[in-house]
């Protein structure tokens, strides 16, 4: 049970491997119900913290709560779905035996399985095509897979590594839409792109380059802020770097 708005609180983490800091003193606070975006370009740290978020990996230095608890927690990570960049789909399966194996390892069973797996397919628009080989699946169709198997468990936190890439933008627009009918439902959700199109449609934005944060806010604050007209002219103000007015 949570006690205030505050789903997410990232304070002062630092991450290396070896001598190379990946994530160097990252500070965030998300709040609840809200589509968070995290904006960068590749190499910028964005998985290492999603992965820090979700508890896989730990920060060598600082705290990371999340749903009132200190990460990594076991009965919290059980409330939290997870897509990482790469699909880990079994390709020989149909998609309907993916998600029953995969429901089937969250400990779901009976009707609330046949339930939460008719839900999840409904929300991605995949429940057609539910008896395809996966193998037979084009990449967006898989993303949509995907993503479906990370709300089986109906996550009160759904963290989405790069969830569009590769994608055609037909789908990427219904996957997005997908995103708000579950922010309706309550849950929040945490998304990391390097597509600044993608960046318009969060609530809230933290913008990371070189394993920092280098501004945090709606998207429409931060271009006022730097009187940017494109959100790429904002991240590039932010980074540092220069753009034409």
């Amino acid at each position: 049970m949570m006690t205030n708005n505050l789903i997410i609180s990232v304070d002062s983490v630092y991450k290396s491997f070896g001598k190379q800091a990946i994530l160097n003193n990252i500070n965030l606070k998300l709040q609840r119900g809200e589509i968070f975006g995290l904006l960068g370009p590749s190499g910028s740290g964005k998985t290492t913290l999603v992965k820090e978020l979700v508890g896989l990996d730990t920060p060598n230095k600082g705290n990371i709560t999340v749903l009132d608890n200190k990460m990594p927690n076991l009965k919290v990570m059980e409330r939290i779905g997870y897509m990482a960049q790469a699909d880990a789909l079994y390709h020989e399966l149909t998609a309907m035996e993916n998600l029953d194996f995969f429901a089937t390892l969250y400990g779901l069973k009976g009707n609330k399985k046949k339930e939460r797996i008719e839900t999840a397919a409904s929300l991605v628009d995949l429940s057609d095509h539910l008896h395809k080989l996966v193998s037979n699946y084009s990449g967006g169709m898989k993303r949509r897979l995907s993503i479906s198997i990370a709300l089986l468990n109906d996550p009160d936190l759904l963290i989405l590594d790069e969830p569009t890439v590769g994608i055609d933008p037909v789908l990427r627009k219904n996957i997005w839409a997908s995103f708000k009918k579950l922010k309706e439902k309550g849950t929040s959700i945490i998304v990391t792109t390097h597509v600044m199109d993608e960046a318009e449609k969060c609530d809230t934005l933290g913008m990371i380059r070189n394993g920092q944060i280098i501004a945090s806010g709606s998207p429409k604050s931060l271009k006022e802020q730097c009187d940017a007209e494109t959100m790429e002219e904002a991240f590039l103000y932010y980074g540092g770097l220069s753009y034409e007015n």
